[in-house]
């Protein structure tokens, strides 16, 4: 079996080396690793250093195009060079490589087809905002996909070859989130590894400020929910406001019980207006749903056409990737880039 380490990076000259580095070579179970760095149009020497350190794949999308894209991109790449297995880390050396065999474990034991590296974040050093903003990012999303004790934005995670097809990335900021919809939505088993993770002093490339990044990683999921749980969240909606509308009914039947049955038109017409808003969202929901089905049948059409398209490259056929290529060439400001 093969196994591909993709590391997204953007601007991570510092601390690519000791990323790479640390990747086991020799695994038991696994018969070959290799390391693919995926470069997000990096401005400094992340390209070179990551050549020098021993990395088999360096692939760059020339401009910087998000987190988002880069991971949907590396795993895309990693397939293509016929990976089983797919670990992906980040490039800030936040997570410790040499736990890649017991992340990996419950792949290869065939118990999982996701397994992410969970940070143990009562030991984490980091800004106390930071920290409460992953436990309630982890609070919410336990909760709406029944999946305790998983670290949600953890990006230490390994991916089975039927996983990482399966998996479509819309999101424009981050993937951690949305991936955990899409791998339940494709009834993809999910386990989680408690592992200790390192504190990261500089700036996360990814959280330009913490109100943005609360405000669509918030966006992220909501969007999530509404695309992969539609009948779940415009259900929810429709029954809360059905509730809230049958409440002034209610009242009114009362005070009719109690003989008293004048002045109560307002809050009929507040009542009738809610309930006709529930019974939209209800609609809403089971037309949603019906699309949901539709976007379904999709992605198992583009997972078998991923899957024909990636064996065709085992046997020797040019996969023409966009963009995609191992050869490091000069970029016009003098940086060696990978086109």
């Amino acid at each position: 079996m093969k196994l591909i380490v993709t590391i997204p990076a953007y601007n991570e000259e510092d601390d690519i080396a000791a990323v790479i580095r640390e990747v086991p070579r020799q695994i038991p179970g696994i018969g070959s690793v290799e390391v693919l760095v995926q470069d997000d149009g990096s401005q400094d020497h992340t390209v070179d250093v990551a050549l020098a350190a021993g990395a088999d794949h360096v692939v760059s999308n020339g401009i910087n195009r998000g987190l988002a894209y880069t991971f949907q991109r590396a795993i895309n790449e990693a397939l293509a060079r016929d990976a089983d297995i797919i670990v992906n880390t980040d490039a800030d050396n936040h997570y410790d490589q040499t736990r890649i065999p017991e992340l990996i474990a419950p792949i290869l034991e065939h118990r999982a087809d996701i397994v992410v590296g969970s940070r143990v974040l009562g030991r984490l050093r980091m800004r106390w905002a930071n920290k409460q903003g992953n436990r309630l990012a982890n609070f919410v999303m336990q909760r709406l996909l029944h999946i305790p004790a998983v670290d949600v934005s953890s990006g230490y995670r390994a991916y089975s070859r039927e996983a990482a097809l399966s998996l479509n990335v819309l999101s424009s900021h981050t993937y951690t989130h949305e991936t955990l919809f899409n791998a339940l939505d494709r009834r993809l088993h999910i386990e989680s590894v408690l592992l200790e993770a390192r504190h990261v002093e500089r700036p996360s490339r990814l959280i330009k400020g913490l109100p943005t990044h609360v405000w669509r990683s918030g966006m992220v999921i909501l969007h999530s929910l509404l695309r992969y749980r539609p009948l779940q969240a415009y259900g929810t909606l429709g029954l809360l406001f059905a509730t809230a509308g049958a409440l002034p009914f209610l009242r009114y039947l009362y005070f009719i019980s109690q003989g008293n049955e004048g002045g109560h038109l307002q809050s009929l017409i507040a009542g009738s207006v809610l309930l006709a808003l529930g019974i939209q969202f209800m609609v809403f929901g089971m037309l949603a749903k019906a699309i949901s089905w539709n976007r379904q049948m999709l992605e198992e059409v583009l997972y078998r056409q991923k899957d024909a398209v990636h064996e065709d490259s085992v046997e020797g056929v040019v996969i023409p990737l966009r963009n995609r290529t191992d050869t490091p060439v000069l970029a016009s400001n003098g940086i060696r880039k990978i086109a």
